[in-house]
């Protein structure tokens, strides 16, 4: 069992689109991140490079499934359009 610093809400947290990582300022003067990869396999804690905190992000992982993957209409679908 892990001990969280903290659960923070993943709209409490800063994001990078270009790297796809969520960071969130650390006490230690660095920030825990999770990558956006990370959330979407049901992931939900965020590490610190500098230290030996974490914490939980609480987040709805529907709002992350699927959203890479390319949608391809069935052959059944096609033939009906």
């Amino acid at each position: 069992m892990s001990v969280y610093h903290d659960e923070i809400e993943i709209e409490d947290m800063e994001y990078d689109e270009e790297e796809e990582i969520y960071y969130y300022p650390c006490p230690c003067g660095d920030r825990f991140e999770i990558t956006k990869e990370d959330l979407q396999n049901g992931e939900d804690v965020a590490t610190c490079p500098s230290c030996s905190l974490i914490i939980k992000v609480i987040y709805d992982i529907d709002d992350f499934a699927n959203e890479d993957e390319e949608v391809i209409p069935s052959k059944r679908e096609l033939e009906k359009a």
